[in-house]
């Protein structure tokens, strides 16, 4: 692991690579942002040492450095999962990434199913906590207190000043911003009847495949961290429906859309 770093440490002070206070990283469906940057630097994952490569078709696998909103920003375009057979150290290497690159704060945008039944597809969520179920952490790692504490606080995982302003920009701009709890599984199987009612028993309002090793490691690396979920799907199960996958993308879009437009506006109001 320690090799590791130093060799992306290394390589980035090579490409002489310019750093930024902000880093996004993007989930499944949220591409526009991209499309609207003005980009200066584009590194395909399979450029970075020891960097894995996305192997879901929604993930194009790309570190881009440019300016969003006349903002300086690193983005990953594509992430990692568990289900794709990387380990967890693997998974969260772009959020060490991005660390060396200068980034404090860390947006985190992924595509949940919705268990709260007052959450409807294409809305947003807010992640104010999570629950692990992903059977593993990304700091249980010999070695691992190198890289940072060990025993990572998480009373606190995700920034409350940062989610107090996410709250008011949406207000403002009349955007549906929910507040839950995400859980992250390893999938890649959608869950069945009996996990839903499980998932909801436990105090789930949204289930997914990512987000919660890439915060885990952000907390051991002092990152400010906010996520949000775009709701692709209704998980009720007591009316179950077949996966549906070009309406889980249609509803990903039309959530990206009002996802880019908040944090627009917090870039605009707040000069992150």
């Amino acid at each position: 692991m320690i090799s590791k770093i130093e060799v992306l440490q290394n390589y980035i002070n090579s490409k002489k690579l310019p750093q930024a206070p902000l880093g996004i990283i993007l989930g499944t469906g949220l591409e526009s942002l991209v499309e609207q940057m003005d980009i200066e630097h584009e590194i395909p994952y399979e450029s970075l040492p020891h960097f894995p490569v996305p192997t879901v078709a929604f993930h194009t696998g790309k570190l881009l450095f440019g300016y969003w909103q006349g903002h300086p920003l690193w983005v990953c375009q594509g992430r990692f999962h568990l289900y794709e057979g990387h380990t967890l150290f693997d998974i969260t290497l772009p959020v060490r990434t991005l660390a060396l690159l200068g980034v404090k704060t860390l947006w985190i945008s992924n595509a949940a199913g919705a268990i709260n039944p007052n959450f409807k597809k294409g809305e947003l969520m807010l992640i104010k906590d999570h629950i692990n179920l992903q059977g593993g952490s990304p700091l249980a790692y010999q070695g691992i207190d190198k890289l940072g504490p060990r025993f990572v606080d998480m009373s606190t995982p995700y920034d409350r000043t940062l989610q107090s302003r996410f709250i008011s920009q949406a207000k403002n701009n009349k955007i549906t911003l929910h507040q839950g709890v995400y859980a992250a599984v390893v999938g890649p199987q959608l869950e069945t009847a009996a996990e839903y009612r499980y998932l909801k028993i436990i105090g789930t309002d949204a289930v997914g495949m990512s987000t919660v090793p890439e915060v885990i490691v952000a907390r051991q690396l002092d990152l400010n961290v906010a996520a949000f979920s775009v709701l692709t799907d209704e998980c009720n199960p007591e009316d179950l429906h077949p996966i549906d996958i070009p309406d889980i993308m249609a509803q990903a879009k039309k959530g990206e859309t009002q996802l880019l437009s908040l944090l627009a506006g917090y870039l605009d109001q707040y000069n992150q």
